[in-house]
């Protein structure tokens, strides 16, 4: 008989833990990139469409905020750190209110309220995966330096 390990997992090497619990943080700048645009958006959203004030107050308080949390992880990210999972999760509950926000205020017309709640299902969608990520890594995947 053998007294080598035949399990997989004792086998691992730390490397590979290392590898495991690693983030990628070039791909989710662009998750954090494409949250702030969203939240761009919201702000134009009432400007483009015919709107309340209700509306635009709301649109544009939220959009600003979004795009303030999401831009901050942004920069985070681009400096090799993992993103805020606070901030993160901020940001994915108002993407939900945006979401939910035409509903409860009225908009004006149909189209901002749909621009509106496909705007907070993109910001809530992309910032809860963005926490998710980065509360299950351990550390940024540093990646080789660029020539």
């Amino acid at each position: 008989m053998s007294d080598t390990p035949t399990d997989s997992e004792a086998n691992r090497t730390t490397e590979t833990d290392r590898r495991h619990n690693t983030l990628n943080t070039d791909t989710m700048q662009w998750v954090s990139a494409i949250v702030a645009l969203a939240g761009l958006g919201l702000v134009a959203y009432p400007f483009m469409f015919e709107a309340t004030e209700a509306a635009i107050w709301n649109d544009t308080l939220t959009g600003t905020a979004i795009f303030l949390l999401a831009g901050y992880n942004f920069v985070r990210l681009s400096r090799d750190r993992l993103a805020s999972v606070g901030i993160a999760s901020l940001t994915t509950l108002l993407g939900l209110w945006a979401l939910v926000s035409p509903a409860v205020i009225d908009m004006g017309s149909g189209v901002l309220a749909t621009t509106t709640a496909a705007g907070g299902l993109i910001t809530a969608a992309l910032s809860a995966y963005n926490a998710y990520a980065n509360n299950r890594a351990d550390t940024p995947e540093h990646t080789p330096t660029r020539t």
